[in-house]
Protein backbone atom coordinates (compact mmCIF):
# COMPACT_ATOMS: atom_id res chain seq x y z
CA UNK A 1 0.00 0.00 0.00
CA UNK A 2 0.87 3.15 -0.48
CA UNK A 3 2.63 5.53 2.35
CA UNK A 4 -0.75 7.50 2.93
CA UNK A 5 -1.83 9.87 5.67
CA UNK A 6 -4.97 8.68 7.10
CA UNK A 7 -5.18 12.00 9.62
CA UNK A 8 -4.87 13.73 7.04
CA UNK A 9 -8.42 15.17 5.24
CA UNK A 10 -7.90 18.71 3.73
CA UNK A 11 -11.02 19.08 2.46
CA UNK A 12 -14.29 18.95 4.03
CA UNK A 13 -16.51 16.06 4.26
CA UNK A 14 -20.06 15.18 5.15
CA UNK A 15 -22.20 11.92 6.43
CA UNK A 16 -25.90 11.32 6.30
CA UNK A 17 -27.41 9.94 8.44
CA UNK A 18 -28.26 6.38 8.88
CA UNK A 19 -32.02 4.45 8.62
CA UNK A 20 -32.39 0.70 9.30
CA UNK A 21 -35.51 -0.71 11.08
CA UNK A 22 -34.23 -4.18 12.39
CA UNK A 23 -30.95 -3.42 14.36
CA UNK A 24 -28.45 -0.98 14.39
CA UNK A 25 -25.04 -0.81 16.56
CA UNK A 26 -23.38 2.36 17.03
CA UNK A 27 -19.49 2.93 18.20
CA UNK A 28 -16.56 4.73 17.65
CA UNK A 29 -14.81 1.64 16.05
CA UNK A 30 -16.17 -0.06 13.10
CA UNK A 31 -14.91 -3.15 13.93
CA UNK A 32 -16.75 -3.24 17.18
CA UNK A 33 -20.17 -2.22 15.29
CA UNK A 34 -19.48 -5.01 12.92
CA UNK A 35 -19.53 -7.64 15.86
CA UNK A 36 -22.85 -6.18 17.63
CA UNK A 37 -24.07 -6.32 13.69
CA UNK A 38 -23.55 -10.29 14.10
CA UNK A 39 -24.91 -10.95 17.11
CA UNK A 40 -28.06 -9.12 16.09
CA UNK A 41 -28.66 -11.10 12.58
CA UNK A 42 -27.69 -14.39 14.88
CA UNK A 43 -30.56 -14.41 16.87
CA UNK A 44 -29.27 -11.88 19.69
CA UNK A 45 -31.39 -8.54 21.06
CA UNK A 46 -30.02 -5.36 21.39
CA UNK A 47 -28.29 -6.53 24.72
CA UNK A 48 -26.61 -8.85 23.70
CA UNK A 49 -25.52 -6.55 20.38
CA UNK A 50 -24.01 -4.44 23.15
CA UNK A 51 -22.07 -6.94 25.35
CA UNK A 52 -20.57 -8.06 21.96
CA UNK A 53 -19.41 -4.46 20.85
CA UNK A 54 -18.48 -3.75 24.26
CA UNK A 55 -16.27 -6.78 24.50
CA UNK A 56 -14.81 -5.96 21.16
CA UNK A 57 -13.99 -2.45 21.66
CA UNK A 58 -11.92 -3.27 24.91
CA UNK A 59 -9.90 -5.17 22.15
CA UNK A 60 -9.52 -2.53 19.25
CA UNK A 61 -9.34 0.81 21.28
CA UNK A 62 -7.37 -0.38 24.16
CA UNK A 63 -6.65 3.43 24.45
CA UNK A 64 -9.87 4.30 25.98
CA UNK A 65 -10.99 1.34 27.62
CA UNK A 66 -10.37 -2.71 28.47
CA UNK A 67 -11.47 -5.49 31.02
CA UNK A 68 -10.05 -3.48 33.70
CA UNK A 69 -11.81 -0.62 33.71
CA UNK A 70 -15.75 0.43 34.94
CA UNK A 71 -19.04 0.10 33.25
CA UNK A 72 -22.32 2.21 33.14
CA UNK A 73 -25.83 1.68 30.87
CA UNK A 74 -29.46 2.79 30.88
CA UNK A 75 -31.46 -0.62 29.11
CA UNK A 76 -34.88 0.02 27.83
CA UNK A 77 -36.52 -3.49 27.77
CA UNK A 78 -40.02 -4.53 28.22
CA UNK A 79 -41.40 -0.68 28.25
CA UNK A 80 -38.87 0.44 30.96
CA UNK A 81 -35.50 2.08 31.40
CA UNK A 82 -33.30 -0.01 33.47
CA UNK A 83 -30.27 1.23 35.22
CA UNK A 84 -26.77 -0.86 35.91
CA UNK A 85 -23.42 0.88 38.03
CA UNK A 86 -21.14 -1.91 37.31
CA UNK A 87 -18.39 0.62 39.30
CA UNK A 88 -16.21 -0.82 41.32
CA UNK A 89 -15.22 0.34 45.59
CA UNK A 90 -11.96 1.04 46.71
CA UNK A 91 -10.27 -1.80 48.47
CA UNK A 92 -11.13 -2.75 52.01
CA UNK A 93 -7.53 -2.44 53.24
CA UNK A 94 -7.16 1.23 52.02
CA UNK A 95 -7.30 4.54 53.93
CA UNK A 96 -6.96 7.81 53.99
CA UNK A 97 -4.85 7.71 56.83
CA UNK A 98 -2.08 5.31 55.63
CA UNK A 99 -1.95 7.88 52.54
CA UNK A 100 -1.30 11.05 54.47
CA UNK A 101 1.38 8.91 55.90
CA UNK A 102 2.46 7.97 52.72
CA UNK A 103 3.34 11.73 51.73
CA UNK A 104 0.02 12.22 49.73
CA UNK A 105 -2.24 14.88 49.49
CA UNK A 106 -4.07 13.96 46.21
CA UNK A 107 -4.76 10.62 44.91
CA UNK A 108 -2.36 9.58 42.68
CA UNK A 109 -3.12 9.57 38.95
CA UNK A 110 -0.75 6.12 37.98
CA UNK A 111 0.51 3.09 39.64
CA UNK A 112 -1.45 0.72 42.27
CA UNK A 113 -3.41 3.41 44.64
CA UNK A 114 -6.00 4.70 41.82
CA UNK A 115 -6.86 0.97 41.40
CA UNK A 116 -10.76 0.02 42.42
CA UNK A 117 -12.46 -3.22 41.74
CA UNK A 118 -13.32 -3.31 38.11
CA UNK A 119 -16.91 -3.39 37.15
CA UNK A 120 -16.66 -3.80 33.22
CA UNK A 121 -16.65 -7.66 33.17
CA UNK A 122 -19.10 -7.96 35.87
CA UNK A 123 -22.00 -5.65 33.69
CA UNK A 124 -21.40 -7.86 30.89
CA UNK A 125 -22.30 -10.58 32.45
CA UNK A 126 -25.14 -9.06 34.70
CA UNK A 127 -26.64 -7.98 31.31
CA UNK A 128 -26.86 -11.09 29.46
CA UNK A 129 -28.35 -12.75 32.56
CA UNK A 130 -31.00 -10.18 33.12
CA UNK A 131 -31.69 -9.42 29.56
CA UNK A 132 -29.55 -11.33 27.04
CA UNK A 133 -30.91 -13.86 24.57
CA UNK A 134 -27.88 -15.80 23.59
CA UNK A 135 -25.17 -17.13 25.89
CA UNK A 136 -22.45 -14.73 27.10
CA UNK A 137 -20.02 -16.94 24.76
CA UNK A 138 -21.78 -16.22 21.90
CA UNK A 139 -21.85 -12.86 22.18
CA UNK A 140 -18.35 -12.71 22.84
CA UNK A 141 -16.90 -14.66 20.28
CA UNK A 142 -16.42 -12.25 17.70
CA UNK A 143 -14.36 -9.92 20.74
CA UNK A 144 -11.90 -13.25 21.04
CA UNK A 145 -11.75 -13.67 17.66
CA UNK A 146 -10.45 -10.27 17.16
CA UNK A 147 -8.16 -10.70 19.96
CA UNK A 148 -6.65 -14.21 18.78
CA UNK A 149 -6.59 -13.26 15.37
CA UNK A 150 -5.22 -9.63 15.43
CA UNK A 151 -6.98 -6.65 13.59
CA UNK A 152 -5.74 -3.52 11.93
CA UNK A 153 -5.60 -0.63 13.56
CA UNK A 154 -7.85 2.75 13.09
CA UNK A 155 -6.64 6.08 12.51
CA UNK A 156 -7.70 8.11 15.79
CA UNK A 157 -6.85 4.92 18.06
CA UNK A 158 -3.49 4.78 16.39
CA UNK A 159 -3.16 8.49 16.83
CA UNK A 160 -4.09 8.15 21.08
CA UNK A 161 -1.90 5.31 21.41
CA UNK A 162 0.95 7.05 19.93
CA UNK A 163 0.01 10.10 22.79
CA UNK A 164 0.04 8.13 25.91
CA UNK A 165 3.24 5.91 24.90
CA UNK A 166 4.87 9.11 25.06
CA UNK A 167 3.51 10.12 28.01
CA UNK A 168 4.33 6.75 29.67
CA UNK A 169 7.65 6.99 28.51
CA UNK A 170 7.98 9.97 30.55
CA UNK A 171 5.84 9.01 33.65
CA UNK A 172 6.24 5.71 34.36
CA UNK A 173 9.48 4.28 35.18
CA UNK A 174 8.94 2.00 38.21
CA UNK A 175 9.56 -1.30 37.11
CA UNK A 176 5.82 -2.90 38.27
CA UNK A 177 5.04 -0.91 34.90
CA UNK A 178 6.71 -2.97 32.63
CA UNK A 179 4.21 -4.86 31.36
CA UNK A 180 2.15 -1.98 30.50
CA UNK A 181 5.33 -1.35 27.50
CA UNK A 182 5.68 -5.21 26.84
CA UNK A 183 1.81 -5.75 26.02
CA UNK A 184 0.77 -1.73 24.57
CA UNK A 185 4.55 -1.16 23.04
CA UNK A 186 6.49 -4.36 22.79
CA UNK A 187 7.68 -2.77 18.98
CA UNK A 188 9.21 0.18 21.38
CA UNK A 189 6.13 2.10 20.08
CA UNK A 190 2.84 2.55 19.69
CA UNK A 191 1.51 0.62 16.45
CA UNK A 192 0.51 3.22 13.54
CA UNK A 193 -2.60 3.11 11.71
CA UNK A 194 -3.55 -0.01 9.82
CA UNK A 195 -0.53 -2.29 11.47
CA UNK A 196 -2.12 -5.33 12.40
CA UNK A 197 -1.82 -5.91 16.58
CA UNK A 198 -2.74 -8.79 18.35
CA UNK A 199 -2.84 -8.38 21.84
CA UNK A 200 -0.90 -10.95 24.06
CA UNK A 201 -3.28 -12.74 26.51
CA UNK A 202 -6.28 -10.84 25.75
CA UNK A 203 -8.26 -13.76 23.98
CA UNK A 204 -7.80 -16.23 26.88
CA UNK A 205 -9.17 -13.76 29.64
CA UNK A 206 -12.05 -12.81 27.27
CA UNK A 207 -12.69 -16.43 26.61
CA UNK A 208 -12.52 -17.55 30.74
CA UNK A 209 -14.83 -14.25 31.28
CA UNK A 210 -17.65 -15.64 28.20
CA UNK A 211 -17.32 -19.57 29.85
CA UNK A 212 -17.77 -18.85 33.12
CA UNK A 213 -19.76 -15.42 33.25
CA UNK A 214 -16.82 -13.38 34.84
CA UNK A 215 -16.56 -15.87 37.80
CA UNK A 216 -12.62 -16.93 37.19
CA UNK A 217 -12.32 -12.71 37.39
CA UNK A 218 -13.71 -12.31 40.39
CA UNK A 219 -13.27 -15.80 42.14
CA UNK A 220 -11.03 -17.70 40.75
CA UNK A 221 -7.55 -17.60 38.80
CA UNK A 222 -7.66 -14.20 36.88
CA UNK A 223 -8.17 -12.76 40.50
CA UNK A 224 -5.27 -14.20 42.17
CA UNK A 225 -3.27 -12.54 39.30
CA UNK A 226 -5.07 -9.08 39.95
CA UNK A 227 -4.74 -9.00 43.04
CA UNK A 228 -0.94 -10.07 42.90
CA UNK A 229 -0.15 -7.18 40.68
CA UNK A 230 -1.97 -4.69 42.51
CA UNK A 231 -0.33 -5.80 46.03
CA UNK A 232 3.09 -6.02 44.06
CA UNK A 233 3.38 -2.61 42.47
CA UNK A 234 2.11 -1.37 46.12
CA UNK A 235 -1.48 -1.22 46.24
CA UNK A 236 -4.12 -2.63 48.65
CA UNK A 237 -6.95 -4.49 46.12
CA UNK A 238 -7.11 -7.67 47.17
CA UNK A 239 -8.87 -11.17 46.33
CA UNK A 240 -11.25 -10.45 48.51
CA UNK A 241 -12.51 -6.89 47.47
CA UNK A 242 -12.64 -8.74 44.25
CA UNK A 243 -14.74 -12.02 45.62
CA UNK A 244 -17.77 -9.19 46.78
CA UNK A 245 -18.27 -7.17 44.04
CA UNK A 246 -21.46 -7.09 42.61
CA UNK A 247 -22.50 -4.89 39.70
CA UNK A 248 -25.94 -2.90 41.11
CA UNK A 249 -29.21 -2.56 39.51
CA UNK A 250 -30.12 1.24 39.81
CA UNK A 251 -33.17 3.34 39.01
CA UNK A 252 -32.24 6.21 36.55
CA UNK A 253 -32.80 9.73 37.25
CA UNK A 254 -34.13 12.65 34.86
CA UNK A 255 -35.33 15.87 34.23
CA UNK A 256 -38.19 17.30 31.63
CA UNK A 257 -36.82 19.26 29.46
CA UNK A 258 -39.58 20.78 26.40
CA UNK A 259 -41.67 17.93 26.96
CA UNK A 260 -38.72 15.11 26.78
CA UNK A 261 -37.19 13.41 29.84
CA UNK A 262 -33.79 13.15 29.98
CA UNK A 263 -32.44 10.17 31.98
CA UNK A 264 -29.07 9.21 33.43
CA UNK A 265 -27.75 7.07 36.13
CA UNK A 266 -27.43 8.40 39.55
CA UNK A 267 -24.46 9.06 41.74
CA UNK A 268 -21.98 8.03 42.11
CA UNK A 269 -21.86 9.10 38.23
CA UNK A 270 -22.21 12.84 37.21
CA UNK A 271 -25.25 12.77 35.05
CA UNK A 272 -26.67 14.69 37.58
CA UNK A 273 -24.42 17.61 36.12
CA UNK A 274 -26.23 17.09 32.81
CA UNK A 275 -29.45 17.04 34.14
CA UNK A 276 -29.45 19.88 36.53
CA UNK A 277 -27.86 22.21 33.82
CA UNK A 278 -30.48 21.28 31.43
CA UNK A 279 -32.98 22.09 34.41
CA UNK A 280 -31.55 25.51 34.31
CA UNK A 281 -31.44 25.97 30.62
CA UNK A 282 -35.05 24.80 30.14
CA UNK A 283 -35.91 28.45 31.45
CA UNK A 284 -34.68 29.89 28.85
CA UNK A 285 -36.11 30.37 25.35
CA UNK A 286 -33.53 29.24 22.15
CA UNK A 287 -34.13 30.47 18.59
CA UNK A 288 -30.94 29.61 17.45
CA UNK A 289 -28.03 27.69 18.51
CA UNK A 290 -24.75 29.48 16.60
CA UNK A 291 -25.39 32.95 18.64
CA UNK A 292 -23.16 33.78 21.65
CA UNK A 293 -25.82 34.37 23.75
CA UNK A 294 -27.03 30.60 23.56
CA UNK A 295 -23.44 29.50 24.28
CA UNK A 296 -22.92 32.18 27.11
CA UNK A 297 -26.23 30.56 28.70
CA UNK A 298 -25.04 26.91 28.08
CA UNK A 299 -21.57 27.36 29.67
CA UNK A 300 -22.72 29.51 33.05
CA UNK A 301 -25.53 26.87 33.54
CA UNK A 302 -23.10 24.21 32.81
CA UNK A 303 -20.05 25.86 35.53
CA UNK A 304 -23.44 26.57 37.89
CA UNK A 305 -23.96 22.61 37.58
CA UNK A 306 -20.40 21.31 37.64
CA UNK A 307 -20.02 23.62 41.30
CA UNK A 308 -22.54 21.85 42.64
CA UNK A 309 -21.37 18.44 41.19
CA UNK A 310 -17.59 18.79 42.40
CA UNK A 311 -19.29 19.66 45.98
CA UNK A 312 -21.72 17.08 46.58
CA UNK A 313 -21.49 14.28 44.11
CA UNK A 314 -20.29 11.12 45.79
CA UNK A 315 -20.97 7.83 46.22
CA UNK A 316 -25.08 7.70 46.92
CA UNK A 317 -24.77 6.79 50.68
CA UNK A 318 -21.83 9.72 51.36
CA UNK A 319 -24.32 12.33 50.03
CA UNK A 320 -25.39 15.42 52.11
CA UNK A 321 -27.32 16.31 49.40
CA UNK A 322 -30.38 14.94 47.45
CA UNK A 323 -30.66 13.89 43.99
CA UNK A 324 -34.31 15.08 44.34
CA UNK A 325 -33.61 18.48 45.95
CA UNK A 326 -30.57 18.94 43.62
CA UNK A 327 -32.97 18.57 40.65
CA UNK A 328 -36.14 20.36 41.65
CA UNK A 329 -37.41 23.47 39.50
CA UNK A 330 -37.21 25.84 42.51
CA UNK A 331 -33.46 25.46 42.73
CA UNK A 332 -32.84 25.50 39.36
CA UNK A 333 -35.24 29.15 39.40
CA UNK A 334 -32.43 29.93 42.22
CA UNK A 335 -29.22 28.70 40.18
CA UNK A 336 -30.80 30.37 36.80
CA UNK A 337 -30.99 33.84 38.89
CA UNK A 338 -27.65 33.84 38.76
CA UNK A 339 -26.24 33.85 35.11
CA UNK A 340 -26.21 37.47 33.80
CA UNK A 341 -24.85 39.31 30.88
CA UNK A 342 -21.45 38.24 31.65
CA UNK A 343 -19.28 35.25 32.36
CA UNK A 344 -19.21 34.11 36.60
CA UNK A 345 -17.26 32.35 38.84
CA UNK A 346 -19.81 30.61 40.58
CA UNK A 347 -19.71 28.86 43.33
CA UNK A 348 -21.52 25.67 44.78
CA UNK A 349 -25.00 26.19 46.12
CA UNK A 350 -27.29 25.03 48.74
CA UNK A 351 -30.24 23.61 47.62
CA UNK A 352 -33.16 23.07 50.56
CA UNK A 353 -33.08 19.81 52.02
CA UNK A 354 -35.84 17.39 50.65
CA UNK A 355 -9.11 7.47 29.02
CA UNK A 356 -14.12 6.31 27.67
CA UNK A 357 -15.99 4.59 24.66
CA UNK A 358 -19.36 4.93 23.95
CA UNK A 359 -22.09 2.83 21.93
CA UNK A 360 -25.47 2.90 20.91
CA UNK A 361 -27.55 -0.46 20.18
CA UNK A 362 -30.95 -0.73 19.07
CA UNK A 363 -33.65 -3.88 18.12
CA UNK A 364 -36.65 -4.90 16.24
CA UNK A 365 -38.27 -5.58 19.06
CA UNK A 366 -38.11 -2.32 20.60
CA UNK A 367 -34.95 -2.68 23.05
CA UNK A 368 -32.32 -0.12 22.69
CA UNK A 369 -29.10 0.17 25.04
CA UNK A 370 -26.94 3.07 26.41
CA UNK A 371 -23.70 1.53 27.40
CA UNK A 372 -19.68 3.54 28.12
CA UNK A 373 -17.28 2.00 29.47
CA UNK A 374 -13.49 3.15 30.01
CA UNK A 375 -10.50 2.91 32.04
CA UNK A 376 -9.82 6.62 32.51
CA UNK A 377 -7.79 8.84 31.13
CA UNK A 378 -7.21 6.40 28.33
CA UNK A 379 -5.26 3.12 29.29
CA UNK A 380 -5.51 3.62 33.02
CA UNK A 381 -2.93 3.64 35.76
CA UNK A 382 -0.25 2.19 33.75
CA UNK A 383 -0.66 -1.36 35.06
CA UNK A 384 -1.21 -4.47 33.22
CA UNK A 385 -1.24 -7.71 34.88
CA UNK A 386 1.06 -9.96 33.19
CA UNK A 387 0.10 -12.23 30.49
CA UNK A 388 -3.56 -11.51 30.50
CA UNK A 389 -4.11 -8.32 28.62
CA UNK A 390 -5.47 -6.73 31.50
CA UNK A 391 -5.13 -2.34 32.13
CA UNK A 392 -6.04 -2.30 35.40
CA UNK A 393 -7.93 1.67 35.26
CA UNK A 394 -7.41 4.41 37.97
CA UNK A 395 -10.80 5.45 38.72
CA UNK A 396 -9.92 6.24 42.42
CA UNK A 397 -8.05 9.28 41.10
CA UNK A 398 -11.41 11.38 41.23
CA UNK A 399 -11.41 10.47 45.47
CA UNK A 400 -10.26 13.46 47.19
CA UNK A 401 -7.98 13.17 50.55
CA UNK A 402 -9.99 15.77 52.04
CA UNK A 403 -12.13 14.07 55.49
CA UNK A 404 -14.93 16.91 55.17
CA UNK A 405 -15.79 16.04 51.08
CA UNK A 406 -18.31 13.77 50.52
CA UNK A 407 -15.89 12.24 47.85
CA UNK A 408 -13.36 11.35 50.51
CA UNK A 409 -11.57 8.20 49.76
CA UNK A 410 -12.81 5.59 52.43
CA UNK A 411 -12.49 1.65 52.25
CA UNK A 412 -15.37 0.06 50.29
CA UNK A 413 -15.79 3.24 48.91
CA UNK A 414 -16.79 4.28 44.74
CA UNK A 415 -15.26 7.39 43.64
CA UNK A 416 -17.07 10.04 42.07
CA UNK A 417 -17.34 8.56 38.45
CA UNK A 418 -17.06 10.65 34.81
CA UNK A 419 -18.52 8.26 32.61
CA UNK A 420 -22.08 8.27 31.87
CA UNK A 421 -24.73 7.19 29.20
CA UNK A 422 -27.99 9.16 28.31
CA UNK A 423 -31.07 8.16 27.41
CA UNK A 424 -34.25 10.34 26.04
CA UNK A 425 -38.51 9.23 26.46
CA UNK A 426 -41.09 11.16 25.62
CA UNK A 427 -44.49 10.57 27.03
CA UNK A 428 -43.07 6.99 28.39
CA UNK A 429 -41.84 6.02 24.64
CA UNK A 430 -38.84 4.98 23.93
CA UNK A 431 -36.82 8.01 21.83
CA UNK A 432 -33.04 6.26 22.39
CA UNK A 433 -29.71 6.17 23.66
CA UNK A 434 -27.44 8.93 23.31
CA UNK A 435 -24.29 9.89 24.72
CA UNK A 436 -20.52 12.03 24.37
CA UNK A 437 -17.45 10.12 25.61
CA UNK A 438 -14.65 12.15 27.40
CA UNK A 439 -14.25 12.92 30.82
CA UNK A 440 -15.39 16.11 32.35
CA UNK A 441 -16.78 16.78 28.70
CA UNK A 442 -19.18 14.33 29.07
CA UNK A 443 -22.28 15.92 31.04
CA UNK A 444 -21.63 19.34 28.79
CA UNK A 445 -22.09 16.69 25.70
CA UNK A 446 -24.99 15.88 26.97
CA UNK A 447 -26.47 19.24 27.51
CA UNK A 448 -25.11 19.92 23.69
CA UNK A 449 -26.38 16.73 22.40
CA UNK A 450 -30.40 17.34 23.74
CA UNK A 451 -30.23 21.00 23.23
CA UNK A 452 -29.39 20.56 19.17
CA UNK A 453 -31.96 17.78 19.17
CA UNK A 454 -34.79 19.10 21.29
CA UNK A 455 -34.27 22.99 20.59
CA UNK A 456 -32.67 23.29 16.87
CA UNK A 457 -33.92 19.92 15.47
CA UNK A 458 -30.94 18.96 14.09
CA UNK A 459 -31.08 14.95 13.05
CA UNK A 460 -28.80 12.94 15.25
CA UNK A 461 -25.58 13.27 12.47
CA UNK A 462 -25.92 17.11 12.32
CA UNK A 463 -25.81 17.23 16.22
CA UNK A 464 -22.83 15.45 16.60
CA UNK A 465 -21.11 17.02 13.89
CA UNK A 466 -22.02 20.43 14.91
CA UNK A 467 -19.36 22.20 16.88
CA UNK A 468 -18.87 22.25 20.22
CA UNK A 469 -17.53 24.19 23.45
CA UNK A 470 -15.76 22.87 26.54
CA UNK A 471 -15.54 24.76 29.66
CA UNK A 472 -12.35 24.07 31.11
CA UNK A 473 -11.80 25.49 34.43
CA UNK A 474 -12.54 29.56 36.05
CA UNK A 475 -14.27 31.58 33.06
CA UNK A 476 -11.47 29.26 30.43
CA UNK A 477 -13.58 28.19 27.36
CA UNK A 478 -12.26 26.54 24.46
CA UNK A 479 -13.92 26.20 20.96
CA UNK A 480 -13.81 23.96 18.87
CA UNK A 481 -12.18 25.30 15.22
CA UNK A 482 -14.90 24.91 13.07
CA UNK A 483 -16.97 27.38 15.08
CA UNK A 484 -18.30 30.43 13.79
CA UNK A 485 -15.23 33.10 14.60
CA UNK A 486 -18.04 35.39 15.49
CA UNK A 487 -18.74 32.94 18.57
CA UNK A 488 -15.54 33.65 19.91
CA UNK A 489 -15.38 37.06 19.46
CA UNK A 490 -18.43 37.80 21.29
CA UNK A 491 -18.42 35.46 23.76
CA UNK A 492 -14.69 36.76 24.81
CA UNK A 493 -16.19 40.13 25.01
CA UNK A 494 -19.00 38.82 27.58
CA UNK A 495 -15.81 37.94 29.89
CA UNK A 496 -14.86 34.06 28.63
CA UNK A 497 -11.70 33.42 28.56
CA UNK A 498 -12.00 31.77 25.08
CA UNK A 499 -9.44 30.05 23.24
CA UNK A 500 -9.37 28.05 19.74
CA UNK A 501 -8.62 24.29 20.06
CA UNK A 502 -8.15 21.39 17.27
CA UNK A 503 -7.84 18.46 19.82
CA UNK A 504 -8.86 15.87 18.00
CA UNK A 505 -10.14 14.28 21.17
CA UNK A 506 -10.60 16.91 23.42
CA UNK A 507 -14.13 17.92 22.44
CA UNK A 508 -15.80 14.10 23.24
CA UNK A 509 -17.18 11.60 21.16
CA UNK A 510 -20.31 10.65 20.72
CA UNK A 511 -22.80 8.49 19.27
CA UNK A 512 -26.89 8.80 18.62
CA UNK A 513 -30.00 6.49 17.93
CA UNK A 514 -34.08 7.66 18.18
CA UNK A 515 -36.56 5.30 17.04
CA UNK A 516 -39.66 7.11 15.92
CA UNK A 517 -43.61 6.04 16.25
CA UNK A 518 -43.22 3.83 12.76
CA UNK A 519 -40.08 1.84 14.53
CA UNK A 520 -37.40 3.46 12.35
CA UNK A 521 -34.21 3.86 13.38
CA UNK A 522 -31.92 6.96 12.92
CA UNK A 523 -28.27 7.06 13.55
CA UNK A 524 -25.35 9.30 13.51
CA UNK A 525 -21.78 8.58 14.56
CA UNK A 526 -19.05 10.68 16.13
CA UNK A 527 -16.87 12.16 13.45
CA UNK A 528 -13.83 13.56 15.71
CA UNK A 529 -13.67 9.90 15.71
CA UNK A 530 -13.09 6.13 13.47
CA UNK A 531 -17.12 6.17 14.34
CA UNK A 532 -19.19 3.99 12.56
CA UNK A 533 -22.87 2.72 12.28
CA UNK A 534 -23.81 -0.98 11.59
CA UNK A 535 -27.45 -1.44 10.71
CA UNK A 536 -29.80 -4.01 9.54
Amino acid sequence: MMNLDSNHYPYASRRSVVYARRGMVATAQPLAAQAGLQVLQAGGNAIDAAIAAAAALSVVEPTANGIGGDAFALIWHGGKLHGLNASGAAPQRISLAALKEAGHTSMPKYGALPVTVPGTPGAWASMAERFGKLPLSQSMAGAITLAQEGFPVSPMVAYAWQAAHKTFLNELKAEHFQPWFDTFGAEGRAPRAGEIWRPAGHAQTLQSIASDHAASFYRGALAEKIAACVQGAGGYLDVADLAAYQPQWVDPISVNYRGYDVWEIPPNGHGLVALMALNILKGFDFSERDSALTHHRQIEAIKLAFADGHAHIAEASAMRVSVSDLLSDAYADERRRLIGARATLPLAGEPPRGGTVYLSTADSEGNMVSLIQSNYMGFGSGLVVPGTGIALHNRGNNFTLDADHPNCLAPGKRPYHTIIPGFMTKDGAAIGPFGVMGGFMQPQGHVQMVMNTVDFALNPQAALDAPRWEWLQGNKVNLEHTAPEHLFRSLAGLGHEVAWSGNQLGFGRGQIIWRDAHGVLCGGTEPRSDGSIAAW
